[in-house]
């Protein structure tokens, strides 16, 4: 793991070696604030929550995530130091790791650039910010799972944008899956049972009750199994890049 670490030191320092962190940054605050204080009626609401804040994150996450995860190994393929990458006295899944858990601390970081909205909503009511932890908390794993997938169709292409764009089909699938009118038109034609197994397989469902506070060890298993998946699946996909 001390190998890890180092890569990912290294990988972060990249980021925040370009300008283009710092304007995702603003980009995602500014995003957030608009949807949660506009478009969310933060203040219309009349309630010390952050739900306009989280309820938003499933929609938010879908663009901005990918558009980090991108580069991830499209870059890598693109101008050929993946190659030189795989050949470095370092495993695939130390490299894969790294990759992932640079970027998944830097969304961590945007979303803790968000306190203010917390410091907001403790001044002008008397929140439980128990829920507000768990809110993060599943905003966190959310960010990981469409960071995940994004990795293994980085790993699939050397062009970003085709990355970009599969990643935001897979996601919006995942995300669909659980969403209310979604299931609403499925249950005309499905049995219950059809639609909830459907539903299970969407981050929303999962997501929902982590936002309301409720920490269920099913959610947290769903998220780490299509982390560990999509990560096994980039390692597969390199690893045939490799011997071919």
């Amino acid at each position: 793991m001390k190998i890890v670490w180092t890569l990912v030191k290294r990988e972060l320092g990249a980021y925040f070696a370009s300008p283009i962190a710092y304007v995702f940054l603003v980009i995602f605050l500014l995003l957030t604030g608009f949807f949660t204080f506009t478009a969310g009626n933060f203040f219309e609401r009349g309630e010390a929550s952050l739900a306009a804040f989280f309820g938003w994150h499933p929609w938010i996450f879908l663009v901005v995530v990918p558009a980090v995860g991108m580069r991830l190994w499209a870059e890598e393929r693109r101008s050929g130091t993946l190659e030189l990458l795989l050949t470095l006295p370092i495993a695939t899944w130390q490299a894969i790791l790294a990759k992932f858990l640079a970027s998944w601390l830097f969304l961590g970081l945007a979303l803790f650039l968000t306190f203010p909205a917390v410091l907001t909503v403790n001044v002008l009511g008397s929140p439980d910010n128990g829920v507000i932890a768990a809110g993060y908390l599943g905003s966190f794993l959310l960010a990981g799972t469409y960071l995940a997938i994004t990795c293994m169709t980085s790993a699939m292409t050397r062009n970003q944008v085709v990355a970009f764009i599969v990643s935001i089909v897979i996601c919006l699938f995942l995300v669909l899956a659980g969403f209310n009118p979604v299931t609403d038109l499925l249950v005309r034609w499905a049995s219950p049972a059809v639609v909830d197994t459907i539903a299970a397989f969407s981050v929303v469902t999962h997501f929902d009750g982590l936002q309301r506070g409720v920490i269920d060890t099913r959610d947290l298993v769903y998220f780490a199994s299509v982390i560990g998946f999509s990560l096994f699946a980039t390692s597969v996909i390199l690893r045939a890049h490799r011997s071919g």
